[in-house]
């Protein structure tokens, strides 16, 4: 799973819309409420690397797709992306939401529980104190970043790398209020990606939203200890705006820092960091047919990252709708600072082109 190497040490000792999760408003409805999504997907990577190159400095075993992203890691490959069912259910001040998800793509989501294609994304109850305040227990999508697990809810259907190297999501407690247009949102959650953690520290959680006609912002927090040797802190931004009804525009910005204790046991002066943006260019000609251009850095300088080098992408993605049915075809640049991608005679280059079909039906 791509996320952070040192994710991984230490467990060794988640429409232009569809964006952070922000305060939401008491449901009125009562008895259960079923959705769902299938999403599937052809990727083709036009360097065409062999299946078996893996060598190189700093390449790894996500080198023969050139993705470094998650939920699209195939080659010259048909891929069942996720088959996913919702129940929400709401009676009063309480509400219950159970959302699960079959495919490569909910195993990636849930990559800390054990190998399993079907996997729980979301499970959490609510109980709505007032029409302004409500609490949350479980486990739910994160509040960080612009995209969201679920296909039909991005317009890329390939993900950011803000995405795939940021929370997925967090089990615990939260309170989320309401004032006017502004929203506020704070929490105690297991680290991040864990349904469970024994004996280990929490991570506090926050937001701050606000709604406004021209503009919605969030401002998004994580942090807390993996352990007693990694302290972990992310800030992030998302920024919406309608242009008009046919354009808008959204912006992420996020940045992690990660301290580490020495010999001397006092963490480090010195953090690791990394950091990224992703602006996202929202057209929609019609109501059946729209296109996402998202261009987007990532900064790993600090080497923190499984990844090979700082990269730039640009995504280009065509949204063709019929009814519940979206048809997605997808170009992709990426473009490293060192050589990150495999070409065909096993050499290595900085930029690499992909291309990627994807049907994504919602009900």
């Amino acid at each position: 799973m791509l996320r952070k190497i040192s994710l991984s040490i230490i467990a060794g000792l988640s429409l232009s819309s569809a964006y952070s999760q922000d305060s939401t408003a008491v449901q009125e409805k009562t008895g259960p409420v079923i959705s769902g999504s299938v999403d599937a997907y052809y990727r083709f990577n036009f360097s065409n690397p062999k299946s078996d190159a893996t060598s190189g400095p700093g390449l790894s075993d996500f080198s023969p797709y050139n993705n470094y992203t998650s939920f699209t890691n195939s080659q010259n490959s048909f891929e069942l992306g996720m088959a996913s069912l919702k129940l929400e259910h709401t009676m009063g001040k309480v509400g219950v939401v159970a959302d699960l998800g079959f495919g490569k793509r909910a195993e990636e989501f849930s990559y800390n529980d054990a190998n399993t294609m079907l996997a729980i994304k979301q499970a959490y109850v609510t109980y709505a104190l007032k029409d302004n305040i409500k609490f949350t227990a479980g486990s739910w999508a994160t509040h960080v970043g612009y995209e969201l697990v679920d296909a039909y809810l991005n317009r890329n259907y390939s993900m950011s790398y803000m995405f795939s190297y940021g929370p997925f999501f967090h089990t615990g407690v939260k309170a989320d209020f309401t004032a006017g247009k502004s929203g506020f949102m704070i929490g105690v959650a297991n680290p991040t990606d864990l349904k469970s953690a024994n004996f280990q520290q929490k991570f506090g959680i926050a937001q701050y939203s606000y709604g406004g006609e021209k503009i919605k912002l969030y401002l998004n927090y994580v942090g807390g200890n993996w352990g007693s040797m990694q302290r972990q802190k992310q800030i992030d931004a998302v920024i919406t705006s309608p242009i008009s009804d046919k354009f808008s525009i959204g912006f992420n910005g996020t940045l992690q820092s990660n301290k580490f204790k020495g010999a001397n046991g006092k963490y480090d002066d010195d953090a690791l960091i990394w950091w990224g943006s992703a602006l996202y260019l929202n057209v929609d000609p019609t109501s059946n047919f729209g296109l996402t251009l998202r261009g987007e850095y990532i900064d790993n300088e600090d080497a923190h990252l499984s990844l090979p080098s700082s990269v730039f992408e640009t995504t280009l993605s065509l949204n063709f709708k019929v009814g519940g049915l979206t048809i997605i075809p997808e170009l992709r640049l990426d473009t490293g600072k060192e050589e990150a991608f495999i070409k065909r005679d096993g050499t290595t280059t900085k930029s690499t082109v992909s291309g990627l079909m994807a049907a994504v039906y919602k009900f």
